[in-house]
């Protein structure tokens, strides 16, 4: 059975999120989706809320699981005999960061292979911290995001 970890923060998440999450569905027999919970980042939706996000848009793909993940995504892979890691990418600037990191988690774990899935073309400029942004502004992100996440973006800013 091929396992793989597709980690994010996912705050919140995109269609270019979903997207590969559904490609790289189709790949492996089990995707674990990872919400990495970063200390030093803040997010506008909680660890909690996130996890629940990501649960109702997966909640119709059998081999997808949603965990959350407070330590380093290399240590979830070995607690799950997980041998590869999926990264989206959407442009080069994406790929150099996407890049530096594969690097390191190989020098972290050298039996870990890592996977760069670029985004469908339609989703290339989707960046969860723009979707904010544009949200916070009463702008239409129902091209962006699924409804459901729209939503939970007006509700939680209070539009």
């Amino acid at each position: 059975m091929k396992k793989a970890v597709l980690p994010g923060t996912f705050d919140p998440p995109t269609l270019g999120h979903l997207n590969v999450i559904e490609r790289s569905a189709k790949l492996f027999d089990s995707l674990f989706v990872v919400i990495a919970v970063n200390t030093l980042k803040q997010c506008l939706f909680s660890e909690d809320e996130r996890v629940d996000m990501m649960k109702h848009l997966l909640k119709d793909i059998p081999n997808v699981t949603v965990h959350s993940w407070h330590g380093l995504v290399v240590d979830f892979c070995r607690d799950h005999e997980v041998s590869v890691i999926v990264r989206g990418v959407r442009a080069l600037a994406d790929f150099g960061y996407e890049f530096e990191l594969a690097m390191t988690n190989k020098q972290l774990n050298p039996d870990i292979d890592i996977v760069f899935m670029p985004t469908d073309p339609k989703y290339f400029v989707l960046r969860s911290s723009a979707i904010k942004e544009m949200a916070s502004h009463g702008a239409d992100i129902t091209k962006m995001v699924p409804e459901y996440v729209a939503g939970m973006l007006k509700k939680k800013m209070g539009i």
